[in-house]
């Protein structure tokens, strides 16, 4: 055990020694001989951690990020040979995979053939039909906001930072390069062969990222998550959207789908704080919430009774606790009476979900909003009522992108 154990050790040290030296300026050629003696069975999150190690060492995440395809040549010769589990339709590891395929097929076939004929004859027609094809490649951002925004807070959580940093960074690079390209065919004033370089290291990028995805990042996350997690993905997924394909197939999870109406979970956690579908607060954390949102909101259930409002320290209209359990019609001046009653029989009947009004008050702007509240079968559970001076908000212009002193 103790012979495995230093065996562990003594690879993970010539490793983090390997990536040192690149870090320093060795070629690629130089380290793998070198290399050469523990690079068999070196499993994507061995690298992982590696590179979580050397952050934590004080190794810069911008490093890393520089040379990570470097790091990618390396390990190259052993990922290759690692066995990838064949993955389910609808699996979200499967859905990525099948998004890096037409992924690669948009670059190597019609973006290729295009380039060519636009670098023959850079005529409007053949600019536009290029610009059409990157317009497309763009699609990738939902690929990255999926990997970024749903996986990368699972890897996370189980102390995997360094490669979701790395990989971000990578992604944003991608994202500008692709933007910079579209800016330059939607203004071509002829710059030919520097359009060209861009489209050529924007292509060779996402080629080099499908590569550290397939080999990299998809297993590691394969042997992280579990099940639960996955599905969590799978269900989020819809809301981000696709990259150039759609998941032609439902993901039959071997987990028994537990239906919500059979399972009674505690609302509240071991540590407190109330269960939401998408995280948990504590009391506290909700009522600073509530208090700092800017503007006010109020909440009348489905029996037409005031059931809480926000106290902000610049309130509009006044509110005392002696409205809590009054019927909201007393709330409001009687030739007000009958606005209020239609307003909540067409949420109730679901006529209507939203109502709004704006008036001048002295010098503010009230914008007066009313939503109807419902529960995830779409029944009726209550109005709520939100008041804001917009009046500063009409009066914005231009742009601001900087930080206030």
């Amino acid at each position: 055990m103790s012979e495995a154990l230093n065996n562990r050790e003594y690879r993970r040290e010539k490793l983090k020694e390997v990536i040192r030296e690149l870090h320093a300026g060795k070629t690629v050629d130089e380290v793998k001989e070198k290399f050469a003696e523990v690079i068999d069975g070196v499993s994507p999150r061995e690298i992982s951690m590696l590179e979580v190690e050397l952050v934590k060492e004080g190794l810069p995440i911008e490093e890393i990020q520089n040379l990570c395809d470097v790091h990618a040549a390396v390990f190259k010769g052993s990922l290759d040979e690692i066995h990838h589990p064949e993955q389910v339709p609808g699996h979200p590891i499967h859905t990525f995979k099948k998004e890096n395929e037409a992924i690669i097929k948009l670059l190597d076939v019609d973006i290729k053939r295009q380039l060519e004929a636009f670098k023959k004859d850079d005529s409007k027609e053949n600019v536009f039909k290029l610009l059409e094809l990157v317009n497309l490649l763009w699609d990738i951002d939902k690929h990255y906001d999926r990997k970024e925004n749903l996986v990368f807070p699972y890897l996370e959580k189980y102390g995997i930072t360094a490669p979701p940093k790395v990989m971000w960074g990578v992604d944003d690079e991608i994202r500008a390069l692709i933007k910079d390209v579209k800016l330059s065919l939607t203004n071509y004033l002829g710059e030919k062969e520097e359009l060209v370089e861009k489209l050529n290291q924007a292509t060779e990028q996402i080629k080099e990222m499908i590569y550290k995805e397939e080999n990299i990042l998809f297993p590691m996350c394969l042997e992280t998550l579990t099940e639960d997690e996955w599905i969590t993905i799978y269900k989020e997924s819809d809301e981000i959207g696709y990259c150039l394909i759609t998941p032609d197939r439902e993901w039959e999870y071997k987990r028994i789908k537990k239906q919500d109406e059979e399972v009674e979970e505690d609302v509240i956690d071991s540590n407190g704080r109330i269960k939401f579908e998408n995280g948990s607060l504590t009391v506290e954390q909700i009522r600073a919430i509530f208090e700092t949102i800017p503007g006010e909101i109020s909440f009348v259930d489905q029996d037409n009774k005031v059931r809480f409002f926000t106290k902000g320290e610049d309130r509009i209209f006044t509110r005392t606790k002696a409205v809590i359990g009054r019927e909201v019609e007393n709330c409001h001046p009687p030739k007000s009476h009958h606005i209020v009653e239609k307003i909540v029989k067409d949420f109730k009947t679901g006529k209507k979900d939203r109502e709004d009004f704006w008036i001048q008050k002295g010098d503010m702007f009230i914008l007066i909003r009313f939503f109807a509240v419902r529960n995830e079968k779409g029944e009726y559970l209550g109005t709520m009522e939100y008041v804001q001076n917009v009046g500063p908000i009409r009066k914005l212009e231009g742009e601001k992108r900087l930080l206030s002193d």
